[in-house]
C-alpha cells in the first residue's frame, strides 16, 4: 500500500518448514509482492541434493518468481555453484543474492549469467558493492541503504562510470559507515547498528524484535559520532 507499485517488494519466504515458506510465499502474493527471496532452510544443515530438490518443490508450488539467497554463515549452507547451475534452468528463479562475502564464489557466480543472461546477481556485504558492480554483478542488497540511500546510490552509479564522483571518494565514505558495525559485541551488533542509525537520522524507531535488545546510550553515542562523519563527508563530495 504504501510502495504503491512504484518499485518491486520482494518478501523472505524462508523457513525451517517447507509448508511455512510455501504458506507465507502465498500471503505475499496475495499483498501484491512481485517475488519472493529464499534461502536455505535453517537449523539442521541440508546437502546440496536434498536443497536441488527443496527449491525445485518450492518454485513448482511458489505463486510468486523466486531470488535465492546465499548466507552461509546464518543457514549453515551455501548453495554451491553446481547447484546453482541445475536451478538455473528454472524460468521462475530471478537470479541470486550472495551474502558469504567469498570473491572466488561471487566471481563464479557472475559466471552464470553465461547461462542465464537474465538474472539479477546481487552482493550483500555494502562495501564490496562497487566491486561487485565492477565485476559484472546487477547491485547490491545494502543494510546501509537504509541509512544513507543516496550514499549507495552515488556508489552504484559510480562504479557503473555515470558520476562524476570517483568510486574511491565514495567508497571511502562507505568504510567510514562500516564502523557503525564494529560497535557492540554480539552478532546482532549489525542489525543493532542498522536500526540506531536510522532513528538517529530519523526514520524510524530503534525498537527491535525480540529478544533483542536496542543499543544502550554509550553504543549508541559511538554510533551517532560515526553517522556524523558520514554526514559531513557526503557534504563534502556534494552527495544528496
Amino acid at each position: 500500500r504504501i510502495v504503491a507499485g512504484r518499485i518491486p517488494v520482494l518478501v523472505g519466504v524462508t523457513d525451517t518448514a517447507f509448508a511455512e515458506t510455501i504458506r507465507l510465499a502465498e500471503r505475499a502474493a496475495r499483498f501484491g509482492a512481485e517475488a519472493v527471496v529464499l534461502s536455505t532452510p535453517y537449523y539442521f544443515p541440508a546437502g546440496q541434493t536434498e536443497l536441488f530438490r527443496y527449491f525445485g518443490e518450492v518454485v513448482r508450488l511458489c505463486p510468486l518468481p523466486v531470488m535465492l539467497y546465499n548466507i552461509p554463515s546464518l543457514t549453515k549452507v551455501a548453495i554451491e555453484l553446481p547447484t546453482l547451475q541445475r536451478l538455473a534452468e528454472s524460468p521462475a528463479i530471478l537470479g541470486v543474492k550472495d551474502s558469504s562475502g567469498d570473491q572466488d564464489y561471487f566471481r563464479q557466480l557472475i559466471g552464470l549469467k553465461q547461462q542465464r543472461p537474465d538474472w539479477s546477481i546481487l552482493v550483500g556485504p555494502e562495501h564490496l558493492t562497487a566491486w561487485a558492480v565492477r565485476l559484472g554483478g546487477d547491485g547490491g542488497v545494502n543494510g546501509g541503504a537504509n541509512i544513507f540511500p543516496e550514499l549507495f546510490s552515488a556508489l552504484y552509479s559510480a562504479a557503473r562510470g555515470n558520476e562524476d564522483v570517483t568510486v574511491s571518494q565514495i567508497q571511502d565514505v562507505v568504510n567510514e559507515l562500516q564502523g557503525i558495525y564494529e560497535v557492540g559485541k554480539y552478532a546482532s551488533r549489525f542489525i543493532k547498528a542498522t536500526k540506531c542509525a536510522v532513528s538517529l537520522r530519523g526514520i524510524c524507531l530503534d525498537r527491535l524484535a525480540e529478544p533483542f535488545n536496542h543499543f544502550m546510550p554509550p553504543e549508541r553515542q559511538r554510533v551517532a559520532e560515526i553517522i556524523a562523519k558520514v554526514e559531513t563527508s557526503l557534504a563534502e563530495l556534494k552527495v544528496q
